[in-house]
């Protein structure tokens, strides 16, 4: 399994004693996925500084994963400060958004990766976006907690059904699953067809955060 940390933090001091832990496993390089939070679409607001992220971030390929309420408005400053990679919600954005979206990309030879939160009539909200399937947009993620804090629970039926659809939809297409990742989830969402988790909690509450992360990745 894939596997890349998060950081989720309140701060800048946060987010450079993580940096600092995972540079102690994790390649010069590796992708790290940065929770990126606004207090509007999510209550919970988190660090946000992109350009503060390239003073301490940069030996690490950055996807960022914007759970903003405009993500075409903070995007280019992403990609500007170093991001290969921006999660963007299917809640916050229409065509045009992800139009818009996907010619920023690649002019700063990135990449967007399609997010969906749990809610109702997922596949009606996906499906359109779907058929965007290309270059720019190989990638979509599966938010299997609610939008905000990490160490949330882990909602498993519904993540899966969508984990499901997903992989037959876009055979070809890389998932990810984000929250409440750990050995016994990661195993389940692996065998309905997502080939990447992001972890927060079960890497960084753990007293031997390398020792965790290469358990994660044996799944």
């Amino acid at each position: 399994m894939h596997v890349l940390p998060v950081i989720n933090c309140p701060d800048a001091e946060c987010a450079a004693r993580k940096i600092a832990i995972i540079r102690e496993f994790l390649p010069r390089g590796a992708f790290v996925h940065m929770d990126v939070t606004d207090g509007v679409w999510s209550a919970h607001a988190t660090w946000n500084d992109p350009f503060g992220w390239a003073r301490i971030g940069a030996m690490f390929a950055l996807e960022a994963h914007l759970m903003v309420e405009r993500p075409e408005e903070v995007a280019d400053d992403w990609f500007t400060a170093g991001a290969r990679r921006l999660v963007v919600h299917a809640e916050t954005i229409d065509g045009a958004g992800l139009s818009r979206l996907l010619r920023l990309a690649g002019q700063h030879n990135g990449a967007i990766m399609l997010a969906t939160a749990p809610g109702d009539d997922f596949a009606a909200r996906i499906t359109p976006f779907i058929e965007r399937f290309g270059e720019r947009l190989a990638a979509f993620q599966v938010l299997a907690v609610h939008p905000g804090a990490s160490g949330q629970r882990f909602d498993g039926a519904d993540a899966i059904e969508r984990v499901t659809f997903l992989r037959r939809a876009a055979p070809h297409a890389t998932i990810e699953v984000d929250g409440g990742m750990n050995p016994e989830t990661a195993r389940l969402v692996k065998a309905a067809g997502a080939d990447t988790v992001v972890s927060s909690s079960y890497l960084f509450e753990s007293d031997d955060p390398r020792h965790a992360y290469e358990i994660l990745t044996a799944v």
